[in-house]
């Protein structure tokens, strides 16, 4: 196979991108409103290219926490950033790959020749996600609101406080059956719905098949942070990022992720306790990703379009798949739509120069690359009679991954593109592989190919 291609009118192509610093939930992003992330990166994107926003044909943005105040968060990024209002938007949600399915939904529109120009990208404040209220304290609050006089709220007040009392008690004894207890929102949504368990525990049951140790973990883990600290101190991410000044006087700046560690070892790593089985487990919070807050956005366009507007590529997308397997063994989700984007794109794994293969647990990646790697897996599990092929570690998320630079879910899938760009151009590399896995047990895919 043949990795060249000609260029066409109706080639996708990336013009540029940029993320704010991706922070660990509950820390210094932790007062900004996904849409005002959101907002700050395609504000940043817009001044960069200096487009006309008049062109812009359509904004479509992931999204998983659909917070109450923004619920169309595309809408709002769009028209907070300038974008105008006949300009129509949209948001997406496909779990972690919610940001790389805005991009595939833009290729799609563009290729077909619906569109010319998108802007694609993902926003996520996971600080933010909510505390659910339970059903019964909803009911009183709802009987409540309807009161019409004190007689009819006095009660329903007197009930507020004993259920209060009975939600103290529920949190003390752990008790999560209690009908008082609250429900939190980026809990429910880490779990699975269809198996019972959250992703924590997927990537044990990885761990467990595929006979990763915790050390061979804990290592990985610790490379992800030394290349993350390495890639910020040398600039080489400086250009992706743009810096988000905090509220409330907005006097104090992020430029930099929050999340990579200077300092981190071995051993120290190897002292924290398995989170999710916490008898038999390897999983820790050391050796998976943090949940994080965070946003990217993209420029794509069709080659025909950039030629007339005087736009010069970075890069063409060449193919992208989403491929569906078990809910509990979504971690190998890389595995199932790889060979499927690589067939579209016309090569295979060996062609490919730099891979973005989200970390969201060390386990997850080691998996996918003895899977990929496994001609009984191949045959087994994917129908082909070959492996996908040897993931070469040097190739791999060599400015660290999401373990050390976080995974906002929403906007990791840009985040992936653009730092597997970035870092084709300074390599000069040809091709570039970004995916993921998925909660809910899916996989994405995208191959890029920079322009010359």
């Amino acid at each position: 196979m043949s990795s060249a291609t000609v260029s066409h009118d109706r080639d996708v192509v990336i013009i540029d991108g940029v993320r704010t610093p991706f922070a660990k939930a509950g820390s210094d992003l932790k007062d900004v409103h996904a849409a005002d992330l959101g907002t700050r990166a395609l504000s940043e994107l817009l001044a960069r290219t200096n487009v006309d926003v008049k062109q812009i044909d359509e904004v479509i943005i992931g999204n998983t926490g659909s917070p109450a105040d923004a619920v169309n968060i595309s809408r709002v990024i769009a028209l907070r950033s300038g974008v105008p209002l006949k300009t129509s938007a949209y948001t997406v949600h496909r779990n972690c790959a919610s940001a790389l399915e805005s991009i595939a939904s833009g290729y799609d529109k563009i290729r077909s020749g619906t569109l010319d120009m998108v802007v694609s990208g993902g926003a996520e404040s996971m600080s933010k996600m909510p505390i659910f209220v339970p059903q019964k304290i909803q009911i009183i609050l709802n009987k409540l609101f309807m009161a019409r006089k004190p007689s009819q709220a006095l009660p329903l007040i007197g009930r507020l406080f004993q259920a209060d009392l009975k939600q103290i008690r529920a949190l003390l004894t752990a008790n999560q059956k209690d009908p008082y207890f609250p429900e939190i929102a980026v809990v429910q949504g880490l779990t699975d719905p269809f198996v019972g368990i959250n992703m924590g525990q997927t990537a044990e049951i990885l761990a467990k098949e595929f006979g990763l140790s915790r050390e061979i973990q804990d290592q990985f883990a610790l490379r992800s942070h030394q290349r993350a600290v390495a890639a910020t101190k040398e600039g080489r991410l400086r250009n992706e990022i743009t810096p988000v000044f905090l509220p409330p006087d907005f006097k104090k700046i992020v430029s930099n992720d929050v999340g990579p560690r200077e300092n981190q070892t071995l051993e120290q790593l190897a002292k924290l306790k398995p989170f999710f089985d916490r008898k038999y487990g390897s999983i820790t919070v050391g050796n998976a990703c943090p949940i994080t807050d965070g946003a990217a956005m993209m420029l794509i366009m069709s080659r025909e379009k950039a030629r007339a507007l005087g736009f010069k590529p970075r890069a063409k997308i060449r193919s992208y798949a989403f491929a569906g397997l078990e809910p509990e063994r979504m971690g190998l989700g890389p595995a199932y739509a790889t060979p499927i984007a690589l067939k579209r794109a016309g090569v295979t794994l060996k062609d490919i120069d730099l891979i973005e293969l989200n970390e969201a647990f060390a386990a997850q990646v080691l998996a996918c690359e003895k899977a990929m790697a496994s001609k009984q897996f191949a045959q087994e599990k994917l129908g082909l009679s070959e492996p996908v092929g040897e993931i070469d570690p040097e190739r791999l998320n060599v400015n660290g991954g999401a373990i050390a630079i976080g995974h906002p879910v929403g906007a990791t899938g840009t985040r992936l593109v653009l730092t597997l760009l970035n870092e084709m151009e300074r390599q000069h590399k040809n091709l570039g592989l970004a995916t993921l896995c998925i909660g809910g047990g899916q996989g994405g895919a995208m191959v890029i190919e920079r322009e010359s």
